[in-house]
């Protein structure tokens, strides 16, 4: 039991470590849009579409990530992205071409992230840690996500302003090869196979017929357009209506330490009251802070606050609705069908970011966007209601399919 224990614990913190580093990269990504687009002489659009791409890919190629890491364990998955991820910003340091921006920024920074990130890391979390234990555990793993998300955002414009852009992004590969070395020696243990569990091609057709989980990917959609278009063109909105560029970094940093707080509170209250409860109050909080943000006065200290407040509800959803999916499915294929939501959250990503870029290139503000973002959020509170977190019947002496 003790070296169940000690396995368990070393498992959570290696994968908050890789998280820490891939989330607190990836945060500070916004603060590059604009000296960016201005030294090279790009409009929003170009930037706000790679990293549009870069999450449309992630999304796309977590469910694929999540399957390896179900069958093989974690290890080689996060090695291997970690590998994508540093070269991404490698070359995208070297980018002077939208093309070299979508083919770094985009495809290999979002493969990278694919197997670097939550469905691959919590996927080892949640088959590592007893049921009773398992909110909790992610809790604490998605909140080192939000701790990495605050520590690298002030390093991330240290490095900006005394390097510029180029050689800042250089280092940030250095930083990322870390998750290398960090990734081969998590010990996974994948489940061992049994007579009676599903195979792959059976736990997809069961996900696919339960309502459930199509509610839940709709919620996850609503969760990426919100965080990902806060998380890249908040700075530049800052800015654009004549406040100091450091308030959009402090914003941005305080919604990563307050993120901590709200993540770990969302992993203790999953275990104890209905997670797609908790999720539906917790959507509506989220519109009713942005629609307070965006029709009172902006100010330094409305920012402020609302970073704290956006803060708490970042993440939260996280490890609620990873949760949610061990319950209803088990842990078997957790990584891949976590994977899939994953896959919406990062539709939801990509239209957020692009469609960010996009209308402000058209109309000069993000408006509409903000808007669209207030009225998701009501959308998702009532998907989340009906989502029932009771675990799937099975038949017991149901075979694995070929």
């Amino acid at each position: 039991m003790d070296t169940l224990r000690r396995h368990s614990l070393l498992l959570i913190l290696l994968g908050s470590l890789v998280i820490s580093l891939a989330m607190g990269l990836r945060h500070g990504f916004g603060l590059f849009l604009e000296p960016m687009s201005s030294e090279l002489g790009w409009g929003r659009e170009v930037f706000a579409f790679a990293l549009a791409l870069q999450n449309l890919i992630w999304g796309f190629a977590q469910p694929f990530t999540g399957a390896l890491a179900d069958r093989f364990g974690a290890a080689r998955v996060v090695a291997a992205g970690g590998v994508l991820y540093a070269l991404g910003l490698l070359f995208m340091g070297l980018s002077e071409t939208a093309l070299g921006m979508s083919l770094s920024a985009g495809l290999l920074i979002g493969l990278g992230l694919s197997g670097t990130t939550f469905s691959v890391i919590l996927g080892a979390v949640g088959r590592a840690v007893a049921p009773e234990k398992r909110s909790m555990a992610m809790g604490i793993v998605s909140a080192a996500g939000s701790f990495g998300q605050f520590a690298m955002l002030p390093g991330t414009l240290g490095l900006l302003g005394w390097l510029g852009w180029s050689v800042a992004l250089l280092a940030m590969g250095a930083l990322a090869a870390m998750m290398v070395p960090l990734g081969a020696m998590l010990k996974d243990r994948p489940s061992a196979r049994q007579a009676t569990d599903l195979s792959l091609r059976g736990a997809l057709d069961e996900a696919a017929g339960h309502r459930g989980f199509w509610l839940l990917c709709l919620g996850f959609f609503v969760c990426g357009f919100q965080v990902v278009f806060i998380g890249v063109h908040l700075p530049g909105y800052l800015f654009g209506n004549d406040l100091a560029v450091h308030v959009g970094s402090t914003t941005l940093a305080l919604v990563g330490l307050f993120n901590i707080f709200g993540t770990y509170a969302a992993g203790w209250l999953g275990g104890l009251y209905s997670k797609p409860r908790l999720l539906s109050w917790l959507y509506l909080a989220r519109g009713a802070v942005i629609a307070a943000f965006v029709f009172l006065p902006l100010s330094p200290a409305s920012a402020y606050l609302f970073g704290i407040a956006i803060g708490l509800l970042w993440l939260s959803t996280v490890p609620l609705t990873n949760g949610i999916v061990a319950t209803v499915f088990g842990v078997r294929h957790l990584s891949m069908l976590g994977g899939i939501v994953f896959l919406f959250h990062q539709v939801g990503s990509f239209t957020g970011v692009w469609l960010g870029g996009m209308l402000y290139d058209l109309h000069g503000d993000y408006d509409v966007v903000w808007k669209l973002a207030i009225l998701l959020s009501v959308a998702a509170a009532l998907l989340h209601w009906f989502i029932s977190e009771a675990p799937i019947e099975r038949p017991v002496a149901q075979e694995a399919q070929a």
